[in-house]
């Protein structure tokens, strides 16, 4: 029985494909002025026919598709792809009304192949693209024709991940992964899916036999999985599509595409650990910093030397969170330093059968002073100047040169408790004396009155401060910095600095309370308050069961992301291939109406009720259906409220030009008014009826 439903289910998404291609109207050309050709091309013929099995391994035959109109291919190398993999990618050119597709790859015996063409082929007017458009053959004498869906999300964002690559190996072919996984590494996919813009895919032409299965994101378009570049995702068990149940396939009609309710499920996420250790590159960007760009995170650097530089004067300076890319600071002065700096790093690097192993290298840090365009013009505008003034005997004075110090802060705007004044400097400082630092409440009528504060140095960026003070509500602060206070490694020393800021009113800001509670015990979460787009604004780490409070939250619409900090290190863990272990869960609350968004309104207390065990329940293909759902409904929602309000915007705009005749209306003539017979809402004016369009 479950055979039955199976082909019954292939057969009508056979069917859904084949109507998707095969039964729209024709596109026509229409009269000058006429409404836009809003239709893709359509598919009058194929030879050999779609489906054709026992083709030619050694010489396959060329394919031609015949459209309805002309067209053209776009974006091929990014779009088209075949299934499986063949080691050069089919040529696909124009002919006539269609397409001629020359394979230029021995094919397997017995193997059915799909060259898929996304939404590379689009009509020549409009661009109008032919989605999801396939060509299915066989070397051997029937077509495989079992189906899987699935859904990509990233495993952080909770999101969709699109255009993700579904890479299907039959298990018996392949071996069982016991200490890591190099099944993508070693081995060509059996079959391949692609998703689509919102994460779900179709898997066709697969066997009802058992397979491994993983998904990445091609960043590059290469068809190729990049460690620590693209995403991966991985399943724990392998599958087989005739023992899983049916599922439902649409066409989504304002996607233009073929969806499904997924059957598998992705936490996609970035893979460091594949990545091999190497000093990939050496830069000296200016002449008190050099860049060292490594292959892989964290590398194990033993010893730096310089033949001219003493090593108490190089300060080493991880810039990233994955630390694969380093600074070098040169506390010296600039006349004391080379034009080219000679030395010898040693660290651990991988060898080429993969062992990490010490070694040293050569650093050759060269740096040239270069004019800029802006520089170049100003300098030639001198020069002028001085030879004018010498030509009329008058004594010419050199223009001020700018203080080459440069610091980076917030110099106005409101402060309060989440909200500081932080200071980035482009180098290092060598000097900071604070206690000429003033911070003052001004008051009309009142002589200022002097602020405690006190200066943090961030942990991950050794160039950045924050000044934090208890801001007081409303008020008026003056932030002054004398000269010579901040001195960098370049010996470049501040000019006076003096800023203006106010303290944050809270009654403009919304307050938001999360209220955890179920959590598992010992379990730590970081409550993330993000705006729609998913972008953090706010943090809690190590949240626990009880009652949390984010303040000063700017009015808008929110949301709230909650990581399930398992190893309770205060950050997002992602997943591993070496160790087979899935990444941290992250999950987006919703209210009891399933909805995500929640809207902060200024001087507003929200309140949110977190049943962790609810939000963290295992999931299950429901509860990813359910989502998916949900998500859909709440985009066709917005998307319907948009084209509303732009028909009412249209709908003004038409009304304003028909009544903008010649009428008797206006300001003060007869039936003025909105209902009156002039140029009005609804008046009878000279170019309509100004009736409200609707």
């Amino acid at each position: 029985m479950r055979h039955r439903i199976t082909s019954i289910l292939s057969t009508a998404i056979v069917l859904l494909f084949v109507a998707a291609l095969f039964t729209k109207c024709a596109t026509t050309m229409v009269p000058e002025g006429g409404p836009k050709d809003t239709l893709p091309p359509v598919i009058v013929a194929m030879s050999p026919n779609n489906f054709t099995t026992m083709v030619d391994t050694l010489h396959p035959p060329k394919i031609y598709v015949e459209f309805n109109e002309y067209v053209q291919i776009k974006d091929q190398h990014k779009e088209l792809y075949t299934s499986p993999q063949m080691k050069k990618k089919p040529s696909v050119v124009r002919r006539g009304k269609g397409i001629v597709v020359t394979i230029k790859d021995t094919l397997r015996p017995n193997t059915t192949y799909a060259i898929n063409f996304g939404s590379a082929i689009q009509d020549n007017n409009e661009s109008n693209p032919l989605h999801a458009m396939r060509y299915v053959f066989s070397t051997g004498a029937e077509i495989d024709s079992m189906y899987m869906s699935g859904y990509t999300a990233d495993s952080y964002k909770a999101d969709s991940v699109s255009k993700s690559f579904i890479w299907f190996y039959i298990a018996d072919s392949v071996e069982t992964p016991k200490d890591w996984d190099s099944t993508m590494f070693k081995h060509k996919p059996h079959v391949i899916a692609r998703a689509e813009k919102n994460g779900i895919f179709i898997a066709q032409n697969l066997k009802p036999v058992r397979y491994r299965i993983y998904a990445f994101e091609d960043t590059n378009d290469n068809m190729e999985y990049e460690p620590s570049v693209d995403q991966i995702g991985f399943l724990d068990s392998t599958y087989n599509p005739m023992e899983m149940p049916g599922f439902n396939i649409w066409y989504d009609s304002l996607r233009h595409y073929p969806s499904a309710e997924p059957q598998l499920y992705f936490r996609m996420f970035t893979d460091r650990r594949f990545t091999r250790q190497t000093l990939s590159a050496q830069e000296r960007p200016s002449q008190h910093k050099a860049m060292l760009y490594f292959g892989s995170a964290n590398p194990n650097v033993t010893k730096i030397e310089f033949d001219s530089i003493p090593s108490d004067k190089v300060i080493y300076d991880p810039q990233t969170i994955g630390k694969d890319t380093v600074a070098l600071w040169f506390d010296m002065p600039s006349e004391e330093l080379p034009d080219t700096i000679k030395g010898n790093i040693t660290f651990f690097k991988h060898d080429s059968i993969n062992n990490l192993v010490e070694t040293t290298e050569k650093l050759r840090l060269a740096w040239v002073k270069t004019e800029s365009k802006d520089e170049i013009k100003e300098r030639e505008k001198q020069e002028k100047e001085r030879e004018r003034a010498e030509k009329a005997g008058e004594i010419y004075e050199e223009p001020k040169v700018e203080n080459p110090f440069k610091v980076t802060m917030n110099t106005s705007g409101e402060l309060n408790k989440d909200k500081n004044i932080d200071m980035e400097f482009e180098y290092p400082l060598t000097k900071f004396d604070s206690t000429q630092i003033t911070l003052n409440i001004i008051k009309e009528k009142e002589e200022p009155r002097a602020v405690k504060f006190h200066i943090v140095k961030d942990t991950a960026n050794i160039r950045k401060y924050q000044i934090r003070a208890n801001w007081e509500a409303t008020q008026k602060y003056e932030l002054l910095i004398p000269a010579g206070v901040f001195s960098n490694v370049a010996q470049e020393q501040n000019d006076t600095l003096k800023y203006s800021y106010t303290g944050s009113d809270p009654n403009k800001y919304a307050i938001v309370k999360v209220n955890v509670r179920n959590g598992r015990p010992r379990a730590h979460y970081i409550l993330q308050l993000t705006d729609k787009s998913g972008k953090t604004q706010k943090e809690i780490f190590n949240a626990t069961n009880g009652s949390y409070v984010f303040e000063y939250v700017s009015a808008g619409e929110a949301m709230l992301r909650v990581v399930e900090d398992i190893n309770a290190n205060g950050k997002w863990d992602t997943g591993d291939m070496v160790l087979m272990r899935q990444p941290e869960r992250t999950e987006i609350y919703k209210n009891e109406n399933d909805e995500e968004l929640f809207t902060t309104k200024e001087n507003w207390e929200f309140e949110l009720d977190v049943d962790m065990n609810k939000l963290f329940a295992p999931i299950t293909m429901e509860s990813v259906v359910k989502m998916l759902n949900d998500r859909e409904d709440a985009r066709l929602k917005k998307l319907a409220e948009e084209m509303e309000k732009k028909r009412i915007e249209d709908a003004k705009k038409k009304n304003n030009q028909q009544g903008g005749g010649f009428g008797f209306g206006g300001l003060g003539g007869m039936g003025g008014g909105m209902n009156g017979m002039g140029g009005g809402m609804n008046g009878m004016g000279g170019s309509g009826s100004g009736n409200f369009a609707r």
